[in-house]
């Protein structure tokens, strides 16, 4: 990773944070896993003054159009699947855009903008003390959770939605995390998570990262 393009916009964040707070280019290139020059050439490029803007929209309009078509075809199609079509109709994009542009309305994407803001100075020290953690359910019997289907509100009814299932199948409920300490191990849990056995997980994977 020697090119500045290369870094992510996490790390770019990253690297200025520990430049203000006085880290020299080779402990900041150690610290988040890039090339001592990416750092330098990201430094130089904020130093002489680049005028900084948003990230181009990668999809027009119309290409969003395209792929909300694609998706009103076949609810139960696979994120890949989703992804090689739009390609075939000539919107090259990533899996990543896909997602985002089938599962977040305008109000989500808005508050994924203002969490990110009111954070973006934030320092190694305060992130330090954020733990992120989800939880997921795995059946055992088919080897994963199901088919998903894109529906909108108020579609969960309509039978192009719909598909037959298993009512109670053998599952499994996993939890993780990971922190600026590292990732955490996977917790089985038994049962429902309530606050009780939320906490008990948090003391128990609070000890270890």
């Amino acid at each position: 990773m020697g090119k500045t393009a290369d870094l992510t916009a996490v790390q770019k964040a990253i690297i200025d944070t520990l430049k203000r707070e006085g880290k020299t280019q080779k402990e900041i290139s150690e610290r988040i896993g890039c090339s001592q020059s990416a750092v330098s050439r990201h430094l130089s490029g904020k130093s002489v003054g680049r005028k900084k803007c948003g990230k181009k929209r990668c999809t027009t309009r119309r290409g969003d159009r395209t792929l909300r078509k694609i998706v009103e075809k076949d609810r139960f199609q696979t994120l890949g699947d989703l992804r090689k079509q739009w390609t075939e109709s000539g919107v090259e994009t990533s899996r990543a855009t896909v997602h985002r542009r089938v599962l977040l309305n305008q109000k989500q994407r808005q508050k994924r903008l203002t969490w990110a803001t009111e954070k973006q100075h934030w320092t190694v020290a305060q992130w330090s003390k954020v733990l992120f953690s989800d939880e997921s359910k795995f059946c055992m019997s088919f080897g994963n959770q199901g088919a998903r289907v894109w529906r909108k509100t108020g579609e969960k009814e309509m039978p192009k939605c719909l598909k037959s299932s298993v009512k109670y199948p053998q599952s499994v409920m996993v939890w993780g995390a990971m922190s600026a300490a590292g990732v955490g191990p996977l917790c089985f849990i038994k049962g429902r998570v309530n606050a009780a056995s939320y906490q008990e997980i948090l003391e128990r994977i609070c000890g270890i990262l």
